[in-house]
């Protein structure tokens, strides 16, 4: 499941990309060519060209940020640039860069897709910069290529784990379950009362693999050189214990008949609804949800909450986290330029452009700077998020720590999760996947 920068809607993974990939719910693809949305300052002195996807969560964080810098520098100006989400958004980056014409910063993925752009050839390198010792360790090597790190965090970290409502669980006396065994006791207890334990969407096949992704905390706990094995042809999902895990939960909740009766035709707009009405009530999902979750329901603010997908131990249980896109200078960008534009990046890592990325925006989990707050408003299900972040209890998403994710994992899960193909069968195949997805990437000994 790949993610996109910021927004709400994942899109489905393409062939040279891993996961985050939520992200990742569809994105609408616009004109190719970018637009220009104004500028921010007086216009006095230097002026920035700043690019970032078109989409509107994208757009609006991206001019409060230029508002705000310019506010705090007035002699800096920066103007908006808009380009495509998705795969056209990707080979719009590539071509620029690789065309010497990338605007003076621009906003991209982190992991996998950072390392396409060939960063330590197009980017300016931040590592000596101060603001970086202030920004998260989760976060660094996500945007780092050898010793070297290029982009500060724009937004929120993320979490892929279960929304759930929590007036059903105060009517049912459950407690949020540490372990699988009582994630399934508590979903036998709610189907009993006559609601729908486990919400899925399979009309928008990216949310059926939020079991499997959502899960590797759980597996990098129990084998931790997971990523690495898999990476190098080694551990692979079908003969791994704890990586087989996710799909047999997917199985599980199918066969257990806990699934919402039109799994197989509700979309993501629907689960969010579901979950935030108490019609259903868990949803695996991705944290980016909340914001469109409260905005269609505003009581879901207080009524859902979230926890991390239960695994086998409840003393390893913890958090799978996607990082937030990171902010570039491209090494076009020289002279005065490149000053203003490390000036913007600082900004951007600080505490006060935290707060500027919180204005009008709901933030999807933490932001990975010291000292940044969450809005005290913020919904129950990101302070529930913050809580995993301050016991230490998370792990980066295997697409960040490896290149390869096999792009038929959504169908896969869907079967998978539909009763069509076990467990072990779609473990299987989706190795095979992986396997082709890494010879298309030429990675070694495979």
């Amino acid at each position: 499941m790949e993610l996109p920068v910021r927004g709400i809607s994942p899109r489905p993974s393409h062939a040279v990309t891993a996961l985050v990939a939520l992200t990742t719910v569809s994105l609408g693809l616009a004109a190719c060519s970018p637009g220009s949305l104004g500028s921010s300052g007086d216009g006095d002195g230097i002026t920035l060209s700043y690019l970032v996807p078109n989409g509107a969560e994208d757009v609006a964080l991206a001019e409060q940020l230029a508002e705000d810098f310019s506010a705090a520098n007035p002699d800096i100006a920066i103007e908006v640039e808009t380009r495509p989400g998705g795969g056209d958004g990707d080979n719009v980056v590539k071509t620029r860069l690789a065309t010497g014409e990338m605007t003076d910063v621009f906003l991209y993925n982190t992991g996998s897709l950072f390392q396409a752009i060939n960063p330590d050839r197009n980017l300016v390198p931040v590592t000596g910069e101060e603001w970086v010792d202030a920004v998260d360790d989760s976060f660094l090597p996500t945007v780092s290529a050898g010793d070297d790190v290029y982009g500060a965090p724009v937004g929120s970290a993320m979490g892929g784990g279960v929304l759930y409502n929590r007036t059903v669980y105060a009517e049912l006396g459950l407690e949020v379950p540490r372990t699988w065994d009582e994630f399934m006791a508590n979903n036998a207890a709610i189907a009993e009362a006559g609601t729908t334990p486990v919400i899925q969407t399979y009309a928008d096949t990216w949310t059926s693999q939020l079991f499997v992704l959502g899960d590797f905390h759980n597996v990098a706990a129990a084998e931790p050189d997971f990523a690495e094995s898999y990476t190098d042809n080694g551990a692979k999902y079908a003969t791994s214990p704890a990586a087989l895990r996710g799909f047999e939960h997917l199985q599980e909740v199918a066969e257990a008949g806990y699934l919402n009766d039109d799994f197989a035709s509700a979309s993501y707009e629907d689960g969010l609804r579901m979950v935030a009405e108490g019609a259903g009530a868990h949803y695996p999902m991705l944290t980016n949800a909340i914001s469109p979750m409260v905005d269609a329901v505003p009581d879901a603010a207080e009524d859902v909450g979230f926890f991390a997908l239960p695994g086998d131990d409840e003393a390893s249980n913890g958090l799978t986290m996607w990082t937030p896109g990171g902010v570039y200078v491209p090494t076009t960008t020289e002279g005065e330029k490149r000053e203003a534009a490390l000036r913007f990046l600082a900004f951007v890592a600080s505490p006060e452009g935290c707060a500027s990325q919180s204005t009008g925006q709901t933030p999807s989990g933490p932001y990975l700077v010291a000292d940044c707050e969450l809005p005290a408003d913020a919904p129950t299900a990101v302070s529930d998020i913050q809580s995993y972040f301050d016991s230490g209890a998370v792990s980066p998403a295997l697409e960040f720590l490896s290149p390869i994710k096999g792009p038929a994992l959504e169908q896969i899960t869907v079967e998978v999760g539909s009763g069509i193909r076990t467990a072990v069968s779609g473990a299987e195949l989706y190795d095979e996947d992986v396997e082709k997805q890494a010879q298309q990437l030429g990675l070694e000994g495979w």
